[in-house]
């Protein structure tokens, strides 16, 4: 265990460490209702999210019927996000195999962080709701460094680094924005093939690619 090759290992919430597509589902649909649309299968939301609540809004609103003006658009998001925000964890749990393998991370020492897009007073509240929260050593949400910071620019994987502290780092996640934020930071990047891909998974670019949490610890092994 102490030979482990990184000190460091970062997350990417919704689709790599959290299966959180019903409680996304339920916001998508809450707002597509209030502009008078049809709801979206939750299985089919799963294929909307990615690069944070309002370009899922954005394809959402695409797929029902098109774009509405700004105005209302911003209107939308502010009741998704108080919709959700109210309804953040009722069906959000963590990915088969994803407790065994943070205990595995933790026996070998490792600092285990949260990079998303994903406003970060949301992600911690979903954090604190599922007693998860001492498990990461910091939760940096799309909105921590303001506006233009968010996923693939590399900005807050950099404050990862900074506030983790020394040690060689990977990355774990299910999306372009993650295997391209993972690039321009320099970290090697494991894909999860159960996420919300926006490409299919060996297409992501990443180093390795894994189907359960139980093959994370072996994957990076061979890093």
């Amino acid at each position: 265990m102490a030979n482990f090759p990184f000190q460091i290992v970062g997350f990417d919430l919704d689709g790599t460490l959290l299966d959180s597509h019903g409680d996304l589902a339920h916001a998508v649909n809450h707002a597509l209702a209030l502009e008078g649309r049809g709801s979206i299968p939750a299985a089919e939301v799963r294929d909307l999210i990615g690069g944070g609540a309002k370009k899922m809004l954005a394809k959402a609103l695409e797929v029902t019927g098109g774009a509405v003006p700004d105005a209302r658009f911003d209107e939308l998001h502010t009741s998704l996000l108080a919709f959700y925000e109210d309804n953040i964890a009722v069906e959000t749990r963590l990915f088969p195999g994803g407790e065994a393998m943070l205990d595995g991370l933790a026996s070998r020492g490792v600092k285990v962080a949260v990079v998303t897009n994903k406003l970060e007073r949301f992600a911690v509240k979903i954090f604190n709701e599922l007693g998860l929260t001492d498990r990461f050593v910091t939760v940096i949400g799309g909105d921590t460094l303001g506006p233009g910071r968010a996923k693939p620019r590399p900005d807050l994987l950099h404050l990862m680094l900074e506030r983790a502290g020394e040690g060689r780092a990977a990355y774990v996640g299910d999306t372009t924005y993650d295997t391209g934020a993972a690039a321009a930071a320099g970290l090697p990047c494991v894909a999860v093939s159960f996420g919300f891909h926006d490409l299919p998974p060996e297409q992501l670019g990443a180093a390795a690619v894994i189907d359960h949490f139980d093959e994370l610890i072996p994957a990076l092994e061979t890093l």
